[in-house]
């Protein structure tokens, strides 16, 4: 059976107190919206449609990366109302699911279910219960259990009120059925809107079959209209997480504490101690241990290293047992080779550091190319930018350059090389040798600082 998706984004969230409308606020580092498109993708569906409204300009450059169509909803009047703009988008399709940009948790195996719970030709409603339900609209059932209407919670009377049976606002419609019925909704109500829940009496009146699923975790259903829920979904995501990575094979300091914000993917006998951040595409090997407060993005880290605490790496390539911190920092372009070592305070960009190589402390490697085990002592600078632009040092196997040197690109120190404690390298250093350099201070007149090149 075709399916179209709609995703209704259009809402003001006026209680987020915030000029970012509600849907661009980020769960897991990444938009609201953006974890429903992504759920919906998987989905497969003919056409993927986000209906968009307050804050539209936001959401646009979003959608077009994701490549969705996006239409608008000039004025917000309800769901119904909402779901009308998209009749067009859905009219070729046999069936349409319905979901809500600010409902970020819900999974693709629920989704699966209530679209396989009835026919094309049948109304089909997720719904959960909840034991405090204030704020949602109750699903109304007659004696024999079948599902007669939806009253949202301002329309309820005193008995309709104890109903802890809700709608989750995700549906399953016929397609033609929808594009055909929805104009005949009224806003005769105490909000004065269109509802799509309104759909669900209409079907009754006309014959149309309903069917529902009880989703057994509030949370899939759960929506964003305050900071507070927006928090409280974050921890319940992040748990999820957490109690996976454990299931395969990692040991968490405490699973309350860690963010994983994009995509982690881990060996076994892996060990991560508390506040540790990822983000983007995450790979660890086997036996890789994470100290404390530690934030890793885009990075590939090799089996058997040690990365201890308040290090950063950020768009890396780590090799296998390599150690790394505490307090270093890696930059996007380090790769490490096997057995290197990045100590305290040292930080890398856009450099190559060879096997065993290592670079203890305090030091600065940028645009570099380090051979094998090289040793960089203490305070060690590679000076790549002129002040206009970038240059690389090049460092043979072996080398052994001494504390508080500074070497000033473009240079290259060849192989099994000695640089002297405090030298200021601008030249060749050759092959087997020891190279110093002594300088008194002077001033030259008339010298300008370099231009960018075009």
């Amino acid at each position: 059976m075709s399916l179209s998706i709609v995703i209704l984004a259009a809402g003001k969230g006026t209680r987020m107190k915030s000029a970012i409308t509600k849907v661009m606020h980020k769960l897991a580092g990444r938009p609201l919206v953006e974890h429903v498109i992504d759920t919906a993708k998987r989905l497969e569906p003919s056409n993927l449609t986000v209906v968009t409204g307050n804050g539209a300009e936001q959401v646009q450059l979003l959608l077009e990366t994701k490549n969705v169509t996006e239409v608008m909803q000039h004025e917000q009047l309800g769901t119904g109302h909402a779901v009308m703009q998209a009749t067009a988008q859905f009219a070729n399709a046999e069936q349409v699911l319905v979901l809500y940009g600010d409902v970020p948790l819900t999974q693709l195996s629920t989704l699966q279910q209530l679209i396989d719970c009835g026919d094309a030709n049948s109304l089909r409603i997720l719904t959960t219960e909840l034991a405090e339900p204030t704020g949602y609209g109750r699903i109304v059932r007659n004696d024999a259990g079948d599902v007669t209407c939806i009253i949202e919670q301002k329309d309820a009377d005193a008995q309709t009120l104890t109903i802890q049976e809700v709608n989750s606002g995700i549906m399953v419609l016929p397609a033609k059925w929808l594009a055909d019925s929805v104009a005949k909704l009224t806003n005769n109500n105490a909000q004065g809107e269109y509802y799509l829940t309104d759909m669900v009496s209409l079907a009754v009146t006309e014959g149309i079959a309903i069917n529902t699923v009880c989703c057994s975790d509030n949370a899939e259903v759960a929506g964003v209209n305050t900071r507070q829920q927006l928090a409280a979904l974050e921890r319940h995501y992040q748990l999820l997480q957490a109690n996976e990575l454990m299931v395969n094979g990692v040991t968490l300091a405490d699973p309350s504490r860690i963010d994983i914000r994009g995509q982690l993917t881990t060996g076994t006998d892996i060990t991560i101690d508390v506040n540790v951040i990822f983000e983007g595409e995450v790979t660890l090997a086997n036996n890789v241990e994470i100290g404390a407060n530690c934030i890793i993005k885009d990075a590939t880290i090799g089996e058997g290293t040690i990365i201890l605490a308040n290090s950063m790496i950020d768009s890396s390539t780590i090799g296998a047992n390599v150690n790394i911190g505490p307090f270093a920092r890696l930059r996007p372009g380090t790769v490490l080779a096997d057995k290197a070592k990045i100590g305290n305070f040292v930080e890398t960009k856009n450099a190559n550091i060879g096997k065993g190589s290592k670079v203890n402390h305090l030091s600065y490697i940028g645009d570099t190319d380090m051979g094998s085990d090289v040793n960089i002592g203490a305070g060690t600078i590679t000076c790549n930018y002129d002040g206009a632009n970038k240059h690389r040092t090049t460092i043979g196997d072996r080398v052994f350059v001494g504390s508080d040197t500074q070497l000033v690109a473009p240079v290259t120190v060849e192989d099994d090389a000695t640089i002297g404690a405090g030298t200021t390298l601008r030249k060749t250093a050759p092959a087997d040798a020891l190279t110093l350099t002594k300088s008194e201070q002077r001033t030259v007149k008339g010298w300008r600082r370099p231009v960018k090149k075009i």
